[in-house]
């Protein structure tokens, strides 16, 4: 007899922060850019999405001073204490990105690794862009990456899950795989993942599984360019790495600097 499909919703990964950590908590390749958005600001910055603490805490560390704002209650927990072991206690909201209200405004906002991509419909991306702007100082930059959506992206999805990402378990040495099983709809420029993280002991079994969803919808770069006029932004750049090289192939990211009027 086949097995029945799992049909049942799935948790987002967002709920599994001890996990998310595990894999990602070391994940270096962007830090060097934002501390250096982070320094230069002159001025607080808020770390839109900030889930953990990733990019917050090193940018706390090097005398930035910053507050962080995410949807998930449990990521920011855990943010909580693994800044307060480091002496240090951010303002922390708990909040949708598209609809989020601090007491102060910024020098940057960043929205770093994708968050942006959570904003499923265009009236999301818009009220975010918006709520960030808002939230900016005159003459402030909001600093956004976004992967670019290339042909790759498209084509690669299918019914076997994709080896994405792979790491150790420090604290018994044990891998940990992450698979996505990536559904997309092209028209909608959507993808639906189907995620499993598996713990493989040293004879290489399986130990442990944890399944999880989230869905992601990416924009291309002139849709971004009008997202931000219509979002009220005074001017935008956007290039195709953290170096600032110009965006000419489809398997680039896209880093957008947007800047608020000045006074």
């Amino acid at each position: 007899m086949n097995a029945m499909p799992d049909t049942a919703a799935k948790p987002s990964p967002y709920e599994a922060p001890e996990l998310y950590d595990l894999l990602f908590e070391t994940l270096d390749f962007d830090r060097a850019f934002w501390l250096r958005v982070g320094r230069e600001a002159e001025g607080p910055v808020l770390d839109l999405g900030c889930g953990t603490g990733r990019v917050l805490i090193p940018l706390l560390e090097a005398g930035v001073d910053m507050d962080g704002v995410d949807l998930h209650p449990r990521m920011l927990d855990r943010l909580r204490a693994k800044a307060a072991r480091r002496g240090f206690h951010p303002r922390l909201l708990g909040a949708d990105m598209r609809d989020f209200t601090m007491p102060r405004r910024y020098a940057r906002v960043i929205c770093a690794f994708n968050a942006f991509a959570h904003c499923e419909s265009t009236p999301d991306q818009l009220a975010t862009l918006r709520c960030c702007r808002e939230h900016l100082e005159p003459g402030g930059a909001l600093v956004l990456h976004i992967s670019y959506p290339g042909v790759a992206l498209w084509l690669g999805a299918g019914e076997a899950p994709v080896l994405e990402h792979e790491t150790s378990n420090p604290a018994n040495g044990n891998r940990l795989q992450l698979y996505d099983r990536r559904i997309t709809d092209r028209v909608n420029q959507s993808q639906h993942s189907e995620i499993e993280v598996r713990e493989l002991d040293g004879a290489g079994a399986t130990v442990a599984s944890h399944r999880f969803e989230a869905r992601q919808r990416w924009v291309y770069r002139y849709e971004l360019e009008l997202l931000l006029r219509l979002a009220g932004f005074a001017r935008w750049e956007i290039a195709g790495d953290y170096a600032g090289a110009p965006l000419t192939r489809d398997d680039q990211q896209m880093i957008a600097w947007a800047w608020r009027e000045p006074a």
